[in-house]
Protein backbone atom coordinates (compact mmCIF):
# COMPACT_ATOMS: atom_id res chain seq x y z
CA UNK A 1 0.00 0.00 0.00
CA UNK A 2 1.50 3.38 -1.00
CA UNK A 3 0.44 6.72 -0.01
CA UNK A 4 0.08 7.85 -3.19
CA UNK A 5 -2.34 5.09 -4.43
CA UNK A 6 -4.27 6.47 -0.97
CA UNK A 7 -3.98 9.72 -2.65
CA UNK A 8 -5.49 8.50 -5.97
CA UNK A 9 -8.74 7.10 -4.77
CA UNK A 10 -9.16 10.39 -2.42
CA UNK A 11 -9.07 12.15 -5.52
CA UNK A 12 -11.08 10.55 -7.58
CA UNK A 13 -14.31 10.60 -4.97
CA UNK A 14 -13.52 14.35 -5.40
CA UNK A 15 -13.56 14.53 -8.82
CA UNK A 16 -17.00 12.64 -9.10
CA UNK A 17 -15.47 9.41 -9.76
CA UNK A 18 -13.99 10.84 -13.12
CA UNK A 19 -10.52 9.49 -13.76
CA UNK A 20 -9.86 11.21 -16.73
CA UNK A 21 -10.40 14.67 -14.63
CA UNK A 22 -8.42 12.97 -12.05
CA UNK A 23 -5.45 12.73 -14.14
CA UNK A 24 -5.75 16.06 -15.68
CA UNK A 25 -5.76 17.83 -11.68
CA UNK A 26 -2.71 15.63 -10.64
CA UNK A 27 -0.89 16.22 -13.83
CA UNK A 28 -0.46 12.47 -14.73
CA UNK A 29 -1.87 9.95 -16.90
CA UNK A 30 -5.78 8.24 -16.80
CA UNK A 31 -4.34 4.40 -16.96
CA UNK A 32 -1.29 4.55 -14.56
CA UNK A 33 -4.48 6.18 -11.58
CA UNK A 34 -6.69 3.12 -12.80
CA UNK A 35 -3.48 0.82 -12.30
CA UNK A 36 -2.62 2.10 -8.84
CA UNK A 37 -6.43 2.02 -7.43
CA UNK A 38 -6.25 -1.67 -8.97
CA UNK A 39 -2.98 -2.62 -7.55
CA UNK A 40 -4.73 -1.37 -3.82
CA UNK A 41 -8.20 -3.27 -4.61
CA UNK A 42 -6.29 -6.42 -5.01
CA UNK A 43 -3.91 -5.68 -2.42
CA UNK A 44 -6.96 -5.30 -0.46
CA UNK A 45 -8.84 -8.43 -1.67
CA UNK A 46 -11.81 -6.15 -2.72
CA UNK A 47 -13.73 -3.18 -4.64
CA UNK A 48 -13.14 0.29 -3.59
CA UNK A 49 -15.12 1.85 -6.48
CA UNK A 50 -17.92 -0.35 -8.20
CA UNK A 51 -17.25 -0.63 -12.30
CA UNK A 52 -20.39 0.22 -14.81
CA UNK A 53 -17.95 -1.26 -17.94
CA UNK A 54 -14.89 0.90 -17.75
CA UNK A 55 -15.99 3.59 -15.73
CA UNK A 56 -16.51 3.93 -12.29
CA UNK A 57 -20.15 4.27 -10.70
CA UNK A 58 -19.96 4.64 -7.60
CA UNK A 59 -17.93 4.14 -4.28
CA UNK A 60 -18.49 0.84 -2.21
CA UNK A 61 -19.52 0.43 1.50
CA UNK A 62 -16.48 -1.19 2.40
CA UNK A 63 -14.38 1.84 0.02
CA UNK A 64 -16.71 4.72 1.79
CA UNK A 65 -14.80 3.64 5.03
CA UNK A 66 -11.34 3.17 3.39
CA UNK A 67 -11.42 6.47 1.38
CA UNK A 68 -12.04 7.79 5.16
CA UNK A 69 -9.56 6.35 6.94
CA UNK A 70 -7.23 7.56 3.53
CA UNK A 71 -8.40 10.91 3.95
CA UNK A 72 -7.14 10.74 7.50
CA UNK A 73 -3.89 9.83 6.97
CA UNK A 74 -3.48 12.01 4.17
CA UNK A 75 -4.51 14.94 6.49
CA UNK A 76 -1.95 13.38 8.81
CA UNK A 77 1.11 13.09 6.62
CA UNK A 78 0.82 17.11 6.13
CA UNK A 79 0.59 17.41 9.94
CA UNK A 80 3.94 15.91 9.78
CA UNK A 81 5.21 18.39 7.07
CA UNK A 82 3.78 21.42 9.20
CA UNK A 83 4.92 20.46 12.35
CA UNK A 84 8.64 19.74 10.29
CA UNK A 85 7.92 23.20 8.58
CA UNK A 86 6.79 24.49 11.91
CA UNK A 87 10.59 24.02 13.80
CA UNK A 88 12.71 24.49 10.01
CA UNK A 89 11.00 27.47 8.89
CA UNK A 90 9.01 29.29 11.08
CA UNK A 91 7.85 32.65 9.13
CA UNK A 92 7.21 30.52 5.85
CA UNK A 93 4.80 28.05 4.50
CA UNK A 94 1.01 28.77 2.93
CA UNK A 95 -2.36 30.21 4.04
CA UNK A 96 -5.44 29.25 1.97
CA UNK A 97 -8.74 30.81 2.85
CA UNK A 98 -12.30 30.01 1.01
CA UNK A 99 -14.81 32.83 1.75
CA UNK A 100 -17.46 34.71 0.49
CA UNK A 101 -17.18 37.94 -1.68
CA UNK A 102 -18.91 39.77 1.49
CA UNK A 103 -15.65 38.80 3.75
CA UNK A 104 -13.50 39.07 1.15
CA UNK A 105 -14.53 42.61 0.19
CA UNK A 106 -15.42 44.19 3.70
CA UNK A 107 -13.63 42.29 6.55
CA UNK A 108 -10.81 40.82 5.23
CA UNK A 109 -8.76 43.48 4.05
CA UNK A 110 -7.90 44.84 7.22
CA UNK A 111 -6.98 41.90 8.71
CA UNK A 112 -5.00 40.47 5.34
CA UNK A 113 -2.75 43.71 5.13
CA UNK A 114 -0.75 43.27 8.63
CA UNK A 115 -0.45 39.79 8.13
CA UNK A 116 1.36 40.00 5.09
CA UNK A 117 3.86 43.31 6.38
CA UNK A 118 4.25 40.56 9.41
CA UNK A 119 4.68 37.35 7.24
CA UNK A 120 5.86 38.35 4.16
CA UNK A 121 7.18 34.91 3.18
CA UNK A 122 3.78 33.22 4.25
CA UNK A 123 2.47 32.49 0.45
CA UNK A 124 -1.60 33.72 0.87
CA UNK A 125 -3.93 31.94 -1.37
CA UNK A 126 -7.55 33.70 -1.70
CA UNK A 127 -10.59 31.31 -3.30
CA UNK A 128 -14.04 33.11 -3.39
CA UNK A 129 -17.13 30.66 -3.77
CA UNK A 130 -20.77 29.46 -2.01
CA UNK A 131 -20.83 28.89 1.75
CA UNK A 132 -20.75 25.38 0.86
CA UNK A 133 -18.46 25.33 -1.62
CA UNK A 134 -16.18 26.91 1.38
CA UNK A 135 -17.14 24.63 3.46
CA UNK A 136 -16.34 21.44 1.54
CA UNK A 137 -12.78 23.19 0.32
CA UNK A 138 -12.12 22.92 3.96
CA UNK A 139 -13.33 19.57 4.67
CA UNK A 140 -11.56 18.20 1.63
CA UNK A 141 -8.14 20.09 2.82
CA UNK A 142 -7.78 22.18 0.00
CA UNK A 143 -8.21 24.96 1.83
CA UNK A 144 -6.71 25.80 5.51
CA UNK A 145 -9.34 28.04 6.82
CA UNK A 146 -13.08 28.22 5.91
CA UNK A 147 -14.62 31.56 6.38
CA UNK A 148 -18.27 32.23 6.24
CA UNK A 149 -21.95 32.05 7.54
CA UNK A 150 -23.38 29.22 6.03
CA UNK A 151 -23.12 25.95 5.81
CA UNK A 152 -20.03 25.16 8.08
CA UNK A 153 -22.31 23.05 10.33
CA UNK A 154 -22.91 20.58 7.29
CA UNK A 155 -19.33 18.95 7.72
CA UNK A 156 -18.60 17.46 11.47
CA UNK A 157 -14.98 17.36 10.43
CA UNK A 158 -14.77 21.05 10.36
CA UNK A 159 -14.06 23.00 14.09
CA UNK A 160 -15.93 25.86 14.22
CA UNK A 161 -14.97 28.99 16.02
CA UNK A 162 -17.57 31.80 16.14
CA UNK A 163 -16.25 35.53 14.96
CA UNK A 164 -18.51 38.02 15.04
CA UNK A 165 -22.27 38.86 15.06
CA UNK A 166 -23.54 40.78 11.96
CA UNK A 167 -27.24 41.85 10.87
CA UNK A 168 -28.41 43.62 7.70
CA UNK A 169 -29.64 47.36 6.18
CA UNK A 170 -32.10 48.15 3.92
CA UNK A 171 -30.45 50.18 1.09
CA UNK A 172 -33.05 52.42 -1.37
CA UNK A 173 -33.20 55.58 -3.44
CA UNK A 174 -33.16 58.76 -1.53
CA UNK A 175 -36.85 59.02 -2.73
CA UNK A 176 -38.10 55.68 -2.05
CA UNK A 177 -41.46 55.92 0.32
CA UNK A 178 -39.08 53.98 2.99
CA UNK A 179 -36.82 56.21 3.21
CA UNK A 180 -39.23 58.30 5.14
CA UNK A 181 -40.44 55.27 7.40
CA UNK A 182 -38.91 55.69 11.26
CA UNK A 183 -39.01 51.89 12.07
CA UNK A 184 -39.96 49.82 9.03
CA UNK A 185 -41.95 46.62 9.82
CA UNK A 186 -42.20 43.24 7.55
CA UNK A 187 -45.39 43.97 6.49
CA UNK A 188 -43.72 47.58 4.95
CA UNK A 189 -41.27 45.80 3.41
CA UNK A 190 -43.06 42.88 1.95
CA UNK A 191 -45.03 45.34 0.08
CA UNK A 192 -41.88 46.32 -2.08
CA UNK A 193 -39.45 44.16 -4.48
CA UNK A 194 -36.61 43.07 -3.27
CA UNK A 195 -32.65 42.62 -4.37
CA UNK A 196 -30.83 40.54 -1.88
CA UNK A 197 -28.16 37.14 -1.84
CA UNK A 198 -28.63 34.26 -3.09
CA UNK A 199 -30.29 31.43 -1.54
CA UNK A 200 -27.70 30.13 0.56
CA UNK A 201 -25.23 33.12 0.79
CA UNK A 202 -24.32 36.03 3.47
CA UNK A 203 -27.19 34.89 5.90
CA UNK A 204 -29.74 34.53 3.37
CA UNK A 205 -31.56 32.44 5.84
CA UNK A 206 -32.63 34.54 8.42
CA UNK A 207 -34.26 36.50 5.97
CA UNK A 208 -36.53 34.13 4.48
CA UNK A 209 -37.18 32.73 8.29
CA UNK A 210 -38.38 36.44 9.22
CA UNK A 211 -40.66 36.46 6.37
CA UNK A 212 -41.93 32.90 6.68
CA UNK A 213 -42.49 33.38 10.63
CA UNK A 214 -44.63 36.64 9.34
CA UNK A 215 -46.54 34.43 7.09
CA UNK A 216 -45.50 36.83 3.97
CA UNK A 217 -43.88 35.56 0.59
CA UNK A 218 -41.32 38.30 -0.21
CA UNK A 219 -41.31 39.53 -3.76
CA UNK A 220 -37.36 38.48 -4.66
CA UNK A 221 -37.06 40.36 -7.98
CA UNK A 222 -33.25 39.77 -8.37
CA UNK A 223 -30.71 37.94 -6.32
CA UNK A 224 -26.54 38.23 -6.44
CA UNK A 225 -23.74 36.62 -4.22
CA UNK A 226 -21.50 39.88 -4.53
CA UNK A 227 -23.17 42.90 -2.15
CA UNK A 228 -21.78 45.45 -4.71
CA UNK A 229 -23.63 43.82 -8.01
CA UNK A 230 -27.22 44.03 -5.53
CA UNK A 231 -26.07 47.81 -5.01
CA UNK A 232 -25.95 48.36 -8.38
CA UNK A 233 -29.32 46.76 -9.03
CA UNK A 234 -30.57 48.81 -6.15
CA UNK A 235 -29.52 52.03 -8.07
CA UNK A 236 -31.46 51.51 -11.12
CA UNK A 237 -34.36 51.20 -9.40
CA UNK A 238 -34.93 47.23 -9.74
CA UNK A 239 -36.06 47.12 -5.90
CA UNK A 240 -35.15 47.48 -1.78
CA UNK A 241 -31.83 46.01 -1.28
CA UNK A 242 -31.24 43.75 1.36
CA UNK A 243 -27.85 43.10 2.44
CA UNK A 244 -25.20 42.67 5.22
CA UNK A 245 -25.09 46.20 6.88
CA UNK A 246 -20.81 46.18 6.86
CA UNK A 247 -21.77 46.56 2.86
CA UNK A 248 -22.98 49.74 2.79
CA UNK A 249 -20.23 52.60 3.17
CA UNK A 250 -21.26 55.67 3.69
CA UNK A 251 -18.13 57.39 2.23
CA UNK A 252 -19.00 55.61 -0.99
CA UNK A 253 -22.97 54.95 -1.05
CA UNK A 254 -23.26 58.74 -0.99
CA UNK A 255 -26.31 57.83 -3.42
CA UNK A 256 -28.47 55.68 -1.31
CA UNK A 257 -29.70 55.49 1.55
CA UNK A 258 -29.50 52.70 4.68
CA UNK A 259 -32.10 51.51 6.77
CA UNK A 260 -31.35 49.80 9.69
CA UNK A 261 -32.79 46.12 9.47
CA UNK A 262 -31.90 44.37 12.83
CA UNK A 263 -35.54 44.63 14.41
CA UNK A 264 -36.39 42.41 11.30
CA UNK A 265 -33.89 39.83 11.05
CA UNK A 266 -32.24 37.95 13.52
CA UNK A 267 -28.05 38.27 13.88
CA UNK A 268 -25.70 36.04 11.80
CA UNK A 269 -23.00 34.69 13.00
CA UNK A 270 -19.80 34.86 11.03
CA UNK A 271 -17.53 31.68 11.76
CA UNK A 272 -14.02 30.20 10.79
CA UNK A 273 -13.75 26.36 10.05
CA UNK A 274 -10.97 24.10 10.26
CA UNK A 275 -10.24 20.57 10.34
CA UNK A 276 -9.81 19.21 13.22
CA UNK A 277 -6.30 17.28 11.85
CA UNK A 278 -4.96 19.89 11.07
CA UNK A 279 -1.60 21.45 12.60
CA UNK A 280 -1.91 25.11 12.95
CA UNK A 281 1.06 26.61 12.39
CA UNK A 282 2.07 30.10 14.48
CA UNK A 283 0.89 32.34 11.70
CA UNK A 284 -2.33 30.59 11.49
CA UNK A 285 -3.19 31.40 14.90
CA UNK A 286 -1.70 34.96 14.42
CA UNK A 287 -4.40 35.03 11.63
CA UNK A 288 -7.38 33.28 12.97
CA UNK A 289 -6.15 36.46 16.69
CA UNK A 290 -6.22 38.80 13.35
CA UNK A 291 -9.65 38.25 12.64
CA UNK A 292 -11.05 37.66 15.35
CA UNK A 293 -8.90 39.05 18.89
CA UNK A 294 -11.08 36.80 21.09
CA UNK A 295 -9.81 33.89 19.33
CA UNK A 296 -6.34 33.76 21.06
CA UNK A 297 -4.17 30.61 20.75
CA UNK A 298 -4.63 29.05 24.15
CA UNK A 299 -8.84 29.40 23.34
CA UNK A 300 -8.00 28.12 19.60
CA UNK A 301 -6.11 25.23 21.59
CA UNK A 302 -8.92 24.90 23.96
CA UNK A 303 -11.61 24.47 21.30
CA UNK A 304 -9.69 22.10 20.01
CA UNK A 305 -9.25 19.33 21.90
CA UNK A 306 -13.12 19.01 22.59
CA UNK A 307 -14.40 16.35 20.18
CA UNK A 308 -18.06 17.88 20.35
CA UNK A 309 -18.88 21.05 18.03
CA UNK A 310 -21.62 21.21 20.75
CA UNK A 311 -18.89 21.85 23.42
CA UNK A 312 -17.26 24.16 21.10
CA UNK A 313 -20.43 25.70 20.83
CA UNK A 314 -20.89 25.82 24.75
CA UNK A 315 -17.43 27.11 25.35
CA UNK A 316 -18.29 30.73 23.41
CA UNK A 317 -22.04 30.69 24.54
CA UNK A 318 -21.05 33.49 27.22
CA UNK A 319 -18.33 35.52 25.30
CA UNK A 320 -19.71 38.66 23.60
CA UNK A 321 -19.30 38.39 20.42
CA UNK A 322 -18.18 42.00 18.41
CA UNK A 323 -21.42 42.72 16.10
CA UNK A 324 -20.39 44.64 12.71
Amino acid sequence: MKLQQLHYIVEVLHNNLNVSKTAEHLYTSQPGISKQIRMLEDELGLEIFARSGKHLSHVTAVGEQIIGLAQEILSKTQAIKAVAAEHTHPQQGNLTIATTHTQARYTLPKVIAPFIQRYPEVSLHMHQGSPTQISEAAAQGQADFAIATEALHLYQSLVMLPCYHWNRSLLVQPGHPLAQVNKVTIEELGQFPLVTYVHGFTGRSELDNAFNNAKITPKIVFTATDADVIKTYVRMGLGVGVLASMAYEPEKDTDLVAIPAGHLFAASTTKIGFRRSTFLRAYMYDFIEGFAPHLSRSKVEQAMAMQRQEDIDALFSHMQLPTL
